[in-house]
């Protein structure tokens, strides 16, 4: 079976172009670390190296499987932890619970912790800002329905 390249080039093309969005491509550029003129050049059907590819993926935080092929998952698969995130959940929390330090051996610590991460890294802008003080409002929330759960 032989791979229509055209289709390939075209699918590729709306993919990056669906990751582009609303923002300019010399911001994407940017956000990728590539020229505006290599962008371009794959936009008007170019294919990238394959380090290229995965350079687009890694900082757009898509998989390279999604991106090169249509296939798998969109986002990439948490790899890694992101420790800034991580760091200003932990403060959020021992601000909400008002603590010293988050001891892993506390339920209710963890799930406002964990809840609090995962909104970060769901709200973390393109140009990696996090929003503490909307993290503490949401961690605020989760706090608040730790206690009914746990009274139940």
């Amino acid at each position: 079976m032989t791979i229509n390249a055209q289709t390939t080039d075209t699918a590729f093309q709306a993919r990056l172009q669906s990751l582009i969005g609303e923002q300019s491509t010399s911001a994407f550029a940017r956000k990728v670390g590539l020229s505006e003129s290599l962008i371009r050049k794959y936009l008007a059907g170019s294919e990238p190296s394959l380090s290229k590819a995965n350079q687009i993926a890694q900082r757009a935080n898509v998989s390279l499987e999604w991106l090169a092929t249509g296939q798998g998952y969109l986002y990439r698969q948490a790899e890694v932890v992101d420790m800034k995130a991580l760091d200003m959940a932990m403060t959020v929390t021992r601000d909400i619970l008002q603590l010293d330090r988050v001891s892993t051996d506390s339920e209710k610590e963890m799930k406002v912790m964990v809840a609090v991460y995962q909104h970060l890294r769901a709200t973390k802008r393109p140009d990696g800002y996090l929003e503490p003080r909307e993290a503490l409002k949401f961690g605020e929330f989760v706090a608040g329905h730790c206690d009914d759960a746990q009274s139940s």
